[in-house]
């Protein structure tokens, strides 16, 4: 389990394409971590199954392959890094658990102000679990909602979480993990 704040940035050093997987070799300055370890890579929970000077190899399987925009991944492409939590641990984002829902596109990213408007479009079947002021994660960043319509919504990103996150490099139809708030998953389950 995650919280959605990003701690490093990570680049894809090497994929290496099998029968229906993929293995990603990540380059990157994030500590602390050992063989089996889960990362959050850019959303999506992977184990660490090899370890090198500054960079860690995980095994992606082809169901995640298909629920992300892993399939996607190029050499060069940076992508958000975060060690799971310990017991103890302060939360300051929400609980991510690295389970990719879909993916969704954005629509449009400009500054107004000092902040970015960030809106994006998902699948009309995830409404149910966005709302307004709730979480949600983008390629592994907790993010709080703004405003929701139909198949869309926005949020507002703040300068640190721009600079220090791979949200900089976003252009418009760019494909983005998405994972929805398990709080707000678990609370509409109840309720059926």
């Amino acid at each position: 389990m995650f919280s959605g704040i990003i701690q490093s940035q990570g680049k894809i050093k090497k994929l290496t394409r099998e029968e229906k997987s993929l293995v990603v070799e990540i380059q990157s300055s994030l500590k602390g971590y050992k063989l089996g370890s889960s990362i959050c890579c850019s959303g999506i929970c992977l184990t660490v199954t090899s370890i090198k000077k500054n960079a860690f190899k995980a095994d992606i399987s082809y169901e995640t392959m298909n629920k992300t925009n892993a399939k996607y991944w190029k050499v060069g492409k940076k992508i958000n890094l975060e060690k799971s939590l310990k017991v103890g641990d302060e939360i300051s984002g929400h609980f991510v658990f690295g389970h990719i829902d879909t993916t969704c596109s954005v629509e449009e990213l400009y500054k107004i102000g000092s902040s970015w408007f960030l809106s994006f479009i998902f699948p009309k079947n995830l409404k149910k679990f966005i709302v307004q002021k709730g979480s949600i994660s983008l390629n592994g960043i907790s993010l709080t909602i703004n405003n929701v319509k139909t198949n869309k919504c926005h949020c507002m990103i703040i300068p640190h979480t721009y600079k220090h996150t791979d949200i900089h490099t976003y252009k418009k139809n760019e494909i983005l993990n998405l994972e929805v708030d398990m709080l707000a998953r678990y609370a509409h389950s109840s309720k059926t």
